[in-house]
């Protein structure tokens, strides 16, 4: 059996986060597109439990959440009775801090209650604080963070009119509407008016569609399975947080987080990435503790120790706070 050299595995999950597509990949690396498509789907997966593992116990107090569209196979409106569930229109849905631009908590699937529950869930079991957090006017958000946050979230809404777009040029088809209106509604808590928006994870959209080639519109790379697709987002999230530099922070997300102390290399991603384990299970709304810990340590009451990428560290845990 043949091996890929772990320095060609970096070659080729340095072009595919660059925004590279298979076939594209394969002319620069020299590898071929099979191949290039079963290490992106391993790594990626890695990068999944590398998530998972890494971005839990955070304090966060601004939170953006948004929806993004893609699809698997075909167009929404070329799906037949009998093709997959998992064929047409498919999202991904993320919950972004506005202040470190790290992704906390995402989601792949359709754009129903059930995933804005999953998001919810998952991003109350990720971070220790009360956070304040804006979402679009999808109605299933009200609901969902209400069953996870309870009464301890800021909840608002925020819903943007546009212009109607007029012609069907391609400079009108495929040029934004122009926004004539924003209304903002609190739907619990106290939010700040001032900080009711969704400009960041919006922008942080179009990062993903030109670091992902199956996000780009009007092309054939979009993904023709399911989990290749979560695989390919799951890449691009740990690239995201852990491996590029944001511009304005001048280091990456996962560091203004601290998650981590220092900016990953992509060989080091990857090998976090294969090397990574299945993480415990996250705890349900209003249990958030320490996973793997005592309820004396999880309290603060003892020291303890954990294994981050450079090896053990010793952890003191502060009641509230981070370790």
């Amino acid at each position: 059996m043949n091996i890929l050299p772990f320095e060609k595995q970096v070659q080729v999950i340095a072009a595919l986060t660059e925004g590279c597509s298979i076939r594209a990949t394969e002319r620069l690396t020299d590898v071929h597109r099979d191949t290039i498509m079963r290490l992106g789907v391993r790594v990626g997966e890695g990068c999944a439990r590398l998530h998972g593992a890494m971005m839990r116990n955070l304090q966060v107090s601004l939170i953006e959440m948004d929806e993004q569209w893609a699809f698997i196979g075909k167009k929404q409106k070329r799906v037949k009775i009998d093709d997959a569930p998992d064929m047409g229109d498919c999202y991904v849905w993320v919950a972004l801090d506005a202040t470190t631009k790290a992704v906390l908590s995402y989601v792949v699937g359709k754009r129903t209650g059930r995933e804005a529950l999953a998001i919810a869930t998952d991003l109350r079991a990720r971070i220790l604080n009360r956070p304040q957090i804006t979402a679009d006017g999808f109605g299933p958000y009200v609901g969902a963070i209400d069953y996870a946050f309870g009464r301890d979230v800021d909840f608002a809404q925020i819903v943007k009119d546009y212009a109607a777009v007029t012609g069907n040029d391609a400079a009108h088809r495929y040029s934004p509407g122009e926004v004539i209106a924003t209304t903002k509604t609190v739907v619990c808590g106290n939010p700040d008016p001032t900080k009711i928006s969704t400009s960041y994870v919006e922008r942080f959209n179009l990062s993903t569609r030109m670091h992902m080639r199956r996000f780009t519109r009007l092309t054939s790379g979009f993904s023709r399975k399911l989990e290749n697709h979560q695989a390919a987002i799951s890449l691009h999230f740990a690239f995201y947080n852990f491996v590029r530099v944001h511009e304005t922070l001048r280091v990456t997300p996962a560091m203004a987080l601290g998650v981590t102390d220092h900016v990953w290399t992509i060989g080091e991603l990857v090998h976090a990435a294969l090397s990574a384990p299945e993480p415990s299970p996250l705890p349900g709304p209003g249990q958030q503790t320490l996973p793997g810990l005592t309820a004396a340590q999880a309290k603060g009451e003892t020291r303890g120790s954990y294994r981050g990428p450079r090896g053990p560290r010793k952890l003191r845990l502060i009641p509230g706070g981070r370790s």
